[in-house]
């Protein structure tokens, strides 16, 4: 019985891991820094106001899936985004409503559209040029909004501690493959309802052959 009650401690002992938890084979292989993607196309978050102009009054957008980032959804409703020299037809809303209406677009939308936009974090949107936007009640000609996307990670209080990181702090991703490379200038982002995720665009994502069931390393 002792020989036997040896085996069976030694064969526990080889399937765990050094802090004593029992081994997995998914969280073994992935590393301590990594941090899982979203890729982002271009969309619209809407106001109210501009909704029901766009929509009818008192219009409720209609979710269609729940997205990563806790109250977040996509919506069924699409505008088309139309600059000076182009348009962009069926671009998606994601909700809820906010204060203020943001029009995030690719780098290469500005070429068609014929706007300037520069990358900017959710939110930061003063100074930002404005775009028109047309539904199918109507038209907005919104004075600012228009913008590309900063690259950045999302994090809950508790991951920033686990990752050393704050608030505000640029840190470099990494990913590796035949298309692999670093990406600098990633703004950290920490709030109490955020679930960890590094948010690129599509154009970032296929420029290193990222797809949203990849992970990247986090590099400070």
């Amino acid at each position: 019985m002792d020989q036997y009650e040896a085996m069976i401690k030694l064969l526990l002992e080889a399937v765990k891991n050094e802090d004593g938890t029992a081994a997995d084979n998914a969280s073994a292989n992935t590393p301590a820094n990594a941090v899982p993607v979203g890729v982002s196309n271009r969309h619209v978050h809407l106001s109210q106001a501009d909704l029901d102009t766009l929509f009818g009054r008192g219009y409720e957008l209609t979710k269609t899936k729940d997205l990563s980032q806790p109250g977040q959804f996509a919506c069924k409703e699409t505008v088309t985004v139309c600059g000076p020299k182009g348009a962009i037809e069926k671009v998606r809303i994601l909700g809820p409503v906010r204060s203020r209406t943001q029009v995030e677009i690719l780098a290469g939308d500005c070429f068609k559209l014929g706007a300037k936009a520069e990358p900017r974090l959710s939110g930061d949107l003063d100074g930002t040029p404005g775009i028109t936007l047309v539904g199918p009640k109507g038209s907005v000609q919104t004075k600012e909004g228009l913008m590309v996307a900063q690259r950045h990670i999302h994090m809950h209080p508790d991951d920033a501690a686990r990752f050393g990181v704050h608030d505000g702090q640029s840190v470099s991703i990494e990913t590796d493959g035949l298309r692999g490379g670093v990406y600098r200038n990633v703004l950290i982002r920490v709030t109490p309802e955020s679930a960890l995720e590094c948010h690129v665009d599509t154009e970032e994502a296929n420029a290193m052959g990222i797809g949203c069931s990849a992970a990247v390393t986090l590099v400070k």
